[in-house]
């Protein structure tokens, strides 16, 4: 994917990891419910969004380091970088 340079990255993603089942992995494992899915591009784990109660997703990055996601949404075709702030379509 390509930034133009904004974000190193997102610059550095050569294949979209999908998600392997369209569940926040970290919310079924507390019973909790979600909104919308991303997908981490370094692990290939899926968490849930911001809007969720949770926020598996950003609380994954924080936690590991991993610094870019898809989004996991059918027809949606985004990138998202925390560390840069940077959003990217492909």
């Amino acid at each position: 994917m390509s930034t133009n340079g904004i974000c190193s990255h997102i610059d550095a993603v050569t294949e979209i990891k999908r998600p392997k089942e369209r569940v926040c992995e970290d919310c079924v494992k507390i019973g909790a419910e979600w909104v919308h899915l991303r997908t981490c591009q370094e692990c290939g784990g899926t968490r849930c969004c911001d809007s969720s109660p949770n926020r598996h997703a950003t609380k994954h990055s924080h936690a590991t380091g991993h610094p870019v996601i898809a989004s996991a949404e059918t027809g949606e075709r985004w990138l998202y970088c925390y560390p840069d702030d940077a959003f990217a379509e492909y």
